[in-house]
């Protein structure tokens, strides 16, 4: 754990050491509202992905499914 200061243009230094750690190049900040938090980025986020889903069907038997689960749920309503 590190205390951090900003400098007077609010900016922070994330210590070396996190930095190599997580080879951090980018981060994403996000407002939690009473707090802020930093999520490293990937270099690469397609290849940090790749083996993440397990999902056999194509891109385009995907698509031509939700096309007619979005027209079943258009017709239920009508």
């Amino acid at each position: 754990m590190s205390l951090l200061e900003l400098d007077k243009k609010g900016r922070v230094t994330v210590p070396k050491e996190y930095r190599n750690e997580l080879n951090l190049q980018k981060v994403l900040v996000i407002n939690a509202g009473d707090h802020l938090k930093l999520i490293p980025i990937p270099n690469d986020p397609i290849r940090a992905l790749r083996g993440a889903f397990t999902i056999k069907k194509s891109f385009g038997a995907l698509r031509r499914q939700a096309e007619a689960a979005a027209e079943r749920e258009a017709a239920n309503k009508r």
